[in-house]
């Protein structure tokens, strides 16, 4: 019986891997035509849901293993989890026929946008109306902003003005500098999280007038083994490789054919992976768990953009592509005055709801420049 108990709560498995044995062997002539737009939607929502669900399963046994290690390692593995289907998705349209070269910066700046702006501005805004103000660990935030701030710069901002290559792009010589620079950089950071300075990314014993607020635990019924979640974290993410490489053809079909903006595609890969992760930060910030939520959003940008930019560039010298990776000067704008905001936002150790608006008013502001600059 409780067999039966385990299959029933991860029919999504079942969902994800069945879709992608039929995508396996049927999904060439499927996709083939998406002439029709009828069946353009009914592909692409099918796939799109079956990603998205095995995404929500990856991220409920990545929080459970987040519990059973704790703080920090716990969100580290969030994060990795959820960096690695974005990694796999763009990987799946860079390789495909009609690889959109320009889709892993539009991903990478959709997210530091939904995060840094949506994701932390609802979370402080639901956290300020319960709580007043919330606290979290200073010195941490400042760790990720650290490291945030010059990777986007560098990997985002500063292609638009270099001059060795035509267009947004760096030449091999900047490529290899950038995803050497990246990967040292997150490695120097994950010794910091995980070895040297722990107690950075932990929330210090508050002050007992605050104990009162933390009344709303977060859940932790169905967490079994770390082995257990483990395996079927595993389980979910081998048929999101196959599901990947199929979405990333109507994704295509909808960016090239029916001339949607080109930024959509990556807003797309980053709403799909960022969703089940942002309903965790947010819960967390609803159970006056702020730090955690500090650590899972801050943690899945710099995980981003440090693990994107130099998987995109290997992609881009094995396939002989040249990465766009440079923002044109009006997303350029709204990323200065994120980081910004950012700086100015985590420069106190307590947050209210006027800093989350602010960021909120932010994020609304992007979605209005993905469709009309």
């Amino acid at each position: 019986m409780d067999i039966l108990g385990h299959f029933r709560r991860e029919w999504s498995l079942l969902l994800s891997a069945f879709t992608a044995i039929l995508f396996v062997i049927f999904g060439a002539r499927w996709l083939d035509d998406l002439s029709g737009a009828i069946w353009f939607a009914f592909m692409l929502v099918w796939l799109f849901g079956v990603v998205l669900v095995s995404a929500f399963a990856v991220v409920r046994h990545a929080e459970a293993l987040a519990w059973k290690l704790g703080e920090p390692l716990g969100t580290l593995i969030l994060t990795l989890a959820v960096t690695g289907i974005e990694v796999m998705m763009i990987a799946a349209v860079m390789y495909s026929a009609q690889g959109h070269v320009a889709l892993a910066r539009d991903a990478m700046f959709a997210v530091v946008m939904i995060v840094l702006n949506g994701m932390v501005g609802l979370s402080l805004v639901l956290g300020g109306l319960r709580y007043h103000e919330q606290t979290y660990n200073l010195q941490g935030a400042n760790a990720f902003l650290a490291v945030i701030v010059p990777l986007a710069v560098l990997g985002l901002i500063l292609p638009t003005f270099t001059v060795s290559t035509p267009g947004p792009t760096l030449s091999s010589t900047q490529s290899v500098f950038l995803i050497v620079m990246s990967v040292a950089l997150y490695g120097v950071f994950l010794a910091i999280q995980n070895l040297r300075h722990k107690d950075y990314f932990i929330l210090p014993v508050p002050d007992p007038l605050d104990i009162p607020a933390r009344s709303i635990p977060l859940p932790t019924h169905g967490f079994h083994s770390i082995a257990y979640h483990l395996c079927l974290l595993g389980a979910y993410l081998l048929p999101l490789a196959v599901l990947s490489k199929q979405l990333a053809i109507p994704i295509n079909h909808g960016i090239h054919v029916l001339h949607a903006p080109p930024a959509l595609g990556g807003l797309l890969v980053a709403i799909l992976i960022l969703s089940p992760e942002s309903m965790s930060a947010v819960r967390a910030a609803l159970a006056n768990e702020l730090q955690r939520s500090v650590n899972i959003l801050l943690g899945s940008v710099l995980a981003t953009i440090s693990l994107t930019i130099p998987a995109v560039l290997v992609i881009g010298f094995i396939t002989e592509q040249h990465v766009i990776l440079g923002l044109d000067p009006v997303d350029i704008i709204l990323l200065t005055l994120t980081l910004g905001l950012s700086t100015l936002t985590f420069a106190s150790a307590r947050t209210n709801v006027l800093l989350g608006a602010v960021h909120l008013l932010l994020f609304f502001a992007y979605l209005m420049l993905v469709f009309e600059k």
